[in-house]
């Protein structure tokens, strides 16, 4: 399989650097060929064209985002605790790669309707996981039983992302990390956990 590769992670990781330097539609292949040290030509072994790059190195990013979320909240006893690994990883993984932060922040809402769509299936899997947390509270009476689950998504998304994205669009100039504790405690009130 193409994406077992080497190649096919290094023009992942090009890309990523590629379109957060040169913005999505200024990042040609032949930048994102330059930036692998591939030839040009290559990039079509493993991908159609630049948006199935732009898919590709978000589910990539993505899917590995929530591997390790997963994998973390494996031994948290709690939703609230669950809640907070979520958080400080997705912040995590940003502050870890301003080039990966630019993309996903900022490019990828630069893209067409059709693209951002086939983008939305990628999230899917980490919107599930917010969803099983929420489950999880209301069960244990963490969170209130009558917490509306798909509003208590888009909230928690929301506010991650809306946080990322001020700290992308800010130039990075502070910890996004150390607001992951403000984050959480705002959501947890939101979603009536009883003190």
């Amino acid at each position: 399989m193409k994406r077992n590769r080497p190649k096919y992670k290094q023009i992942i990781d090009a890309a990523v650097i590629a379109i957060a330097e040169n913005g999505y539609h200024q990042a040609q292949v032949s930048k994102i060929a330059k930036q692998a040290g591939v030839a040009d030509g290559t990039i079509y072994l493993y991908f159609k064209n630049k948006e199935d790059i732009l898919i590709s190195l978000f589910h990539e990013k993505m899917g590995s985002l929530v591997e390790q979320i997963e994998e973390e909240i494996k031994g948290k006893p709690n939703a609230a605790e669950k809640l907070l690994v979520l958080i400080k990883k997705h912040f995590q993984i940003l502050s870890d790669d301003r080039h990966l932060a630019i993309v996903t922040q900022l490019e990828l809402r630069q893209s067409n309707k059709e693209l951002r769509l086939r983008i939305n299936g990628v999230l899917r899997r980490y919107l599930q996981l917010v969803d099983q947390i929420i489950d999880e509270g209301k069960e244990s009476g963490e969170f209130i039983p009558e917490l509306n689950n798909r509003l208590a998504r888009q909230m928690i998304f929301g506010t991650i992302d809306e946080t990322a994205t001020t700290w992308v669009m800010n130039d990075q100039k502070y910890s996004l990390t150390n607001l992951a504790e403000a984050v959480h405690g705002l959501l947890i009130g939101g979603c009536g956990r009883k003190m």
